[in-house]
């Protein structure tokens, strides 16, 4: 880790990786632009995956005395990973055939037929706690008529993964054993709230005069005000949403598992703990003798002894971790790999043939319906999982790691 703190800066940065030409310029310059915000508690952190993103560089963690700014919790509130391990040893089930191919090419198959993809949404409502609750509680966001359809309109996209870097994926861990995760957010429900909460925001700081530039796009609200009210029950109804959208893939997705493999090697399959976490948000947090909201955007709270999901991109490893509760980063690491490539310059750089020949060496199944975009996922277009993990060695203990088998994508 190493600090800058120089006369760009207010409050220090401090950035977990070994010097500044690690950084793009692009991410640098949004971290001089958080570190001059008037309200922040103590410095900027920016995680060992950090990139560029809208306002605040993915992997950024601020914490922020009395606001909360929408584009620092990002467009897809509630971001985050669903893991649970298995007691079947991949060795097993590897080579056993179907009629549908191997195993784990079934289990990709009967995924994709059973969970909608990218912006496929179901044909009817499905069960939700989350929306039910809301509609009860209707008070907390009836003001904001712009954003009361999506309520109705969540029935339809509940336990559906979305596309871009979201995905399910079959894993062999460090012992030999299938494990299942998930990587998925809060849809269309997400981004029209941070989208809404922005505007707002950016019109109440237009009014007040306020010093934060409007170029940075960190407009903020006061977490006093109606409107900083109004983002928190819809910031928090979008994460609860988030975590009951993994929890419900991930029942589906046991079941096929389960189903798949005790019909055709007469195994029962039983799961272990599963752990459900959150990567982009916004918490009222005590730090340093202080209640602040901390914002996490692509990025993991990792308290001392908290178990959490990191994962790499498809075709390399994945990482459960327990959290040392370090206190400078603010109890959080990384959220992932982070990107060494856009997603165009990932097209531009890897054709769709050299990720797809990859994959099969791998002996990766790939189940992706439109594979002309495959490249700006594929493990080449991010950083390596195994130095981002030796850099935030202060923050986590890796305590199971885990290789792609199979995998869905938008």
């Amino acid at each position: 880790m190493f600090v800058l703190y120089n006369d760009n800066t207010k409050f220090p940065v401090k950035i977990w990786l070994k010097d500044e030409n690690q950084l793009e310029e692009k991410c640098l310059e949004q971290a001089y632009h958080l570190s001059q915000l008037p309200f922040l508690h103590k410095w900027v952190c920016l995680m060992p995956d950090t990139h560029a993103g809208k306002g605040m560089p993915i992997g950024g963690v601020i914490a922020a005395k009395d606001v909360i700014i929408p584009n620092a919790v990002g467009v897809d509130i509630g971001c985050g990973m669903d893991f649970i391990p298995t007691n079947i040893r991949i060795e097993e089930i590897k080579d056993v055939q179907t009629g549908n191919g191997t195993i784990i090419q079934s289990i990709i198959g009967n995924i994709m037929r059973s969970i909608p993809l990218n912006a496929e949404r179901y044909k009817t409502p499905q069960p939700s706690d989350v929306l039910d609750r809301a509609k009860e509680e209707m008070e907390k966001y009836e003001t904001d008529t712009e954003l009361v359809p999506l309520i109705d309109d969540g029935y339809f996209q509940v336990g559906s993964l979305g596309g871009g870097n979201h995905f399910i994926e079959l894993q062999e861990d460090q012992d030999g054993y299938l494990c299942l995760m998930i990587h998925s957010g809060s849809r269309h429900l997400g981004k029209a709230i941070c989208d809404h909460f922005h505007k707002k925001a950016r019109e109440l700081n237009k009014r007040w005069y306020s010093e934060v530039k409007d170029e940075y796009h960190l407009s903020f609200l006061p977490v006093h005000t109606d409107e900083g009210q109004q983002y928190i029950h819809w910031m928090n109804l979008a994460m609860d949403y988030a975590y009951e959208n993994r929890a419900h893939m991930l029942d589906k997705t046991c079941c096929i598992v389960k189903e798949l493999i005790k019909k055709h090697t007469g195994h029962t399959v039983e799961f272990g703990q599963e752990i459900n976490c959150h990567h982009n948000y916004a918490a009222l947090e005590h730090h340093y003798d202080a209640n602040v909201w901390v914002h996490r955007k692509g990025a993991t709270r990792v308290r001392e002894g908290e178990l959490a999901v990191i994962p790499g991109a498809m075709g390399s490893y994945s990482y459960v971790v327990q959290g040392k509760g370090h206190k400078e980063s603010f109890c959080t690491s990384s959220h992932g790999a982070g990107r060494n490539y856009s997603r165009t310059g990932a097209r531009q750089a890897f054709s769709v043939e050299e990720v797809i020949v990859d994959l099969k060496e791998q002996g990766v199944v790939l189940g992706k319906r439109k594979k002309n975009d495959v490249a700006e996922e594929c493990r080449f277009a991010y950083k390596d999982i195994d130095e981002v993990m030796a850099q935030q060695q202060d923050m986590v203990t890796p305590i199971r790691k885990l290789k792609t088998v199979g995998v869905v994508k938008g």
